[in-house]
């Protein structure tokens, strides 16, 4: 089940520039300018407070500490697995997921089972946001918090996105710490992750960021700059024309 997030502590974090995933996400935001915007594992909710003001978020956390929401945003204290299990707290949305920032547990079976769970419920021109997905070290990457900064193994999730969902467009941006995934292509009525699911996880348990460092981070995460004109098309080619 997914919980807050445990990542840069508690400093205030830099919104302004794309080099940050906060950055990003803010961007991300007034380029969509999405109509309903789910957020999984708001913790203090830095991120939560980017959403733009005709925006209806819902954040979801077991343990959310957060002291002065948005007045747009409506707060689930739940796992997301009961959030998701429950159609009274998922109908707080309203309708189709436009945006989702997946920023929960940081363990990629239960990130998996969030993104799984979201497409479902999402928007088909809409997008999947996952964070944490491109590991700074071995240190970092472990299954069990050992520093401050802590990816956990997130980042099998873009693994198991490419082997097994080739009709989704997964990119990892390289953002400060550690990266952002921006997931596009969505197909509600697609059913690989959930017929998989036991599959996927097993296949990707023994998968270790020595692993990753051997293949490339690039070649197994589809990673690119932190370049604006980069970033941008990957989230106007698949918007409705009619936007």
């Amino acid at each position: 089940m997914s919980t807050g997030p445990v990542c840069t502590g508690s400093a205030a974090p830099d919104m302004g520039d794309i080099g940050t995933y906060y950055g990003l996400l803010r961007r991300v935001h007034e380029v969509l300018k999405p109509q309903r915007y789910l957020e999984i594992g708001v913790h203090r909710g830095h991120s939560l407070a980017l959403v733009r003001p005709e925006t209806h978020a819902v954040g979801v956390d077991p343990e959310p500490m957060v002291e002065d929401p948005p007045d747009n945003a409506v707060i689930v204290p739940a796992t997301s697995d009961d959030f998701f299990a429950n159609p009274d707290l998922f109908g707080l949305l309203g309708g189709p997921v436009d945006l989702v920032f997946v920023d929960g547990l940081h363990l990629y079976e239960q990130a998996l089972r969030d993104v799984a769970n979201v497409e479902r419920q999402s928007n088909p021109h809409g997008f999947i946001l996952i964070h944490d997905c491109l590991p700074i070290d071995a240190e970092t990457s472990t299954r069990e918090q050992n520093s401050m900064i802590w990816s956990g193994d997130v980042w099998k999730v873009v693994v198991a996105l490419r082997r097994h969902r080739p009709d989704l467009t997964v990119t990892t941006v390289d953002v400060e710490p550690t990266g952002l995934a921006i997931v596009s292509g969505l197909d509600p009525d697609n059913t690989v992750l959930f017929d998989r699911y036991t599959e996927i996880v097993d296949e990707l348990h023994d998968l270790t960021f020595e692993d990753l460092r051997t293949a490339g981070r690039s070649t197994m995460l589809n990673v690119i700059s932190d370049d604006w004109e980069t970033v941008k098309p990957l989230l106007t080619f698949n918007r409705d024309s009619s936007d």
